[in-house]
């Protein structure tokens, strides 16, 4: 698990709008050096002006191996494109007083919890839209451990450490998002899907989109996922499912579907004369609610000149025009969807490759045609780029030193790592031995627990059935720890690199033991003088002391016991030659004691 040939391809096109507009003459020459240089499977673009699809086409290919073409109406997954279909719903419920942007959350979401008071009491549903709440991302949280269960994903807020104040910084948090649509759900009483289907694709007849990986898998005309490997090779990616996660970035769309939803935001909030979003919140939501960040304008980029934040929009100046946009990543499919608003233009651009350059490429390389402005050589600045990063690359791997310490090893045997391992703010694992090495399974990815050095392991691929030796060194960090008593208590992972390393405690594996084998432990024992008892009560083990409340005891293995509710006390009962149990050792954090049987 890491932190997160040269193919040329046989190039063409489908077309469902032929480029008549002047200002795209000799276009397809450009945008087919982008698929080439980015070795990109394929791509589709739509522009837009006014309130008319211009230009739209689909380039390469929707299913590499099988070389089925893109076209427009292929379905590509848009990522974080979504956001702003999400927020917009709540512009929706606002402009029928449903909700106020300065409501608390919690107003409408009871049980919302945040890390610490100041959160719970001031957090306002603007924060939400904005990604000013104080939190990081802490999308491990999500991405390694997803469910369907939204009200779940929720609950681990109240886990997740924040790294500045409310309103301090402008930091990018998914978890945002998905409280917006969990208001919404509140509040219609309807599925966020459902709500995006009925706000949005059936009035804009969005007739191809869907919300869910189920559709798009069932779709027609719905694109493969791929990403790059070693530079050059197309590799597949299956399909990321979002689940409870899906108001931050679920929708599947193509570019003539995603076009009526950029005209609709450069008309003001309509689309064929009907009214779909309140004008008076589209002109809010492309407003700077939240700088971004606060740099001028650099030798590299001279001109974009601020970077800020809107209502699910980033917003930036490119060549003296006001741009609004929002890209969109998941396992094997980049998007970009951005308009000018003051132009009155808008283009999307989705593409099946895995953290691509596709969409912001071709974005640039159609706005200074459409924008009439000096066209800059996106490409040169990409492959140049491109080659500067892969000698710095190779610089810092020939220079490097490893943290790894050498002819180290850990501090217990490999059985004694085995346990689930859990933390409230993001899931839990478990960690198995088996063949004499460690495994854990997260989300659907098997991973090879591998030793780096003293008690840090590391999470490595394990790929068609076969460890990933490739991934030595570079994969994420796990990093155990041992309590009063020697056990390892929990492990700790640095997942969000904004706080300190997330950290999961420790539940050792149980084993079956049926009511007649516990019965062989039950009796009174004394320690020193002071009695104690050890019961069978239903199918479990329990051990009482008087004046004390009485403890259930978990079998961990063979006549060894942990207790449920107190970590690092254990039970050891002591087998005699002649088989029969005549004391016990009990394992505490100041100690341990032999207490005999009565």
């Amino acid at each position: 698990m890491k932190k997160l040939a040269l193919l040329i391809l046989s190039l063409f096109f489908v077309s469902s709008i032929s480029a008549q507009d002047k200002r795209l003459k000799g276009v397809e020459k450009e945008l087919n050096k982008i698929l080439e240089a980015t070795n990109a499977p394929g791509f589709a673009v739509a522009v837009v002006e006014g309130d008319k699809i211009v230009y739209a086409k689909g380039f390469g290919y929707r299913d590499y191996e099988n070389k089925i073409p893109v076209d427009a109406n292929t379905l590509f997954a848009i990522g974080s494109s979504t956001k702003a279909f999400t927020s917009s719903i709540l512009g929706l419920l606002r402009a029928d007083e449903k909700l106020s942007f300065d409501d608390n959350p919690r107003t409408h979401i009871p049980e919302l919890e945040f890390y610490n008071n100041d959160m719970n009491n001031n957090i306002i549903i603007k924060d939400l839209m904005r990604h000013s709440t104080g939190l990081p991302r802490h999308d491990g949280s999500w991405y390694y451990f997803p469910t369907h269960d939204k009200d779940s994903l929720l609950a681990r807020i109240k886990h997740q450490e924040p790294f500045t104040g409310i309103r301090q910084q402008w930091y990018y948090n998914n978890f945002g998002f998905l409280a917006q649509g969990v208001i919404a759900e509140r509040i219609t009483g309807k599925s966020w899907e459902d709500n995006i289907k009925d706000y949005f694709f059936v009035p804009l007849d969005m007739n191809r989109s869907n919300a869910t990986i189920a559709e798009m898998k069932s779709s027609s005309n719905a694109a493969l996922g791929y990403e790059l490997k070693k530079g050059n090779v197309i590799s597949k990616m299956d399909y990321y499912d979002i689940a409870g996660m899906s108001p931050a970035g679920s929708i599947n769309s193509s570019v003539n579907d995603m076009s009526k939803w950029l005209i609709t935001w450069i008309n003001d909030g309509k689309y064929k004369g009907d009214d779909i979003i309140p004008e008076s919140y589209i002109n809010e939501a492309l407003s700077s609610q939240m700088v971004v960040g606060a740099n001028t304008p650099d030798d590299k980029f001279p001109d974009i000149h601020f970077a800020n934040y809107g209502y699910g929009w980033f917003l930036q100046s490119y060549k003296g025009h006001y741009r609004v946009e929002h890209g969109g990543n998941i396992n094997g499919f980049s998007a970009n969807v951005a308009f000018f608003p003051s132009d009155k233009i808008g283009i999307v651009v989705l593409t099946n490759q895995n953290g691509s350059a596709v969409p912001s490429l071709v974005r640039n390389t159609i706005s200074d045609r459409m924008l009439n402005e000096e066209r800059s050589d996106w490409i040169g600045r990409y492959e140049e780029g491109l080659e500067k990063n892969k000698k710095a690359q190779s610089d810092a791997e020939e220079n490097s030193e490893t943290s790894n310490v050498k002819n180290t090893k850990p501090s217990h045997v490999n059985q004694e790592y085995t346990g689930t391992y859990s933390n409230k703010g993001y899931g839990e694992f478990e960690i198995v031995l088996k063949n004499d090495s460690l495994f854990t399974q997260i989300n659907t990815d098997k991973l090879y627990v591998h030793h780096y050095h003293y008690d840090t392991f590391e999470l490595v691929d394990v790929v068609d059935g076969k460890v990933d030796t490739t991934d030595y060194g570079q994969s994420l960090k796990l990093t155990f720890e041992i309590n009063d008593t020697g056990d390892i208590s929990g492990a700790k992972a640095k997942i969000e690199p904004t706080v300190d390393p997330v950290v999961f405690k420790r539940t050792p594996n149980t084993i079956d033991v049926d009511s007649k084998t516990l019965e062989i432990y039950t009796g009174e024992y004394d320690i020193s003088g002071t009695g104690f008892k050890v019961y069978t009560k239903g199918d479990a083990l329990y051990l009482f002391i008087k004046g004390q409340p009485e403890y259930e005891l978990i079998p961990t293995s063979k006549h060894k016991f942990s207790f449920k509710t107190l970590e690092g006390f254990k039970i050891e009962f002591i087998e005699s030659d002649d088989g029969t149990i005549n004391e016990l050792k009990a394992i505490q954090p100041n100690g341990t004691f032999v207490a005999k049987r009565k």
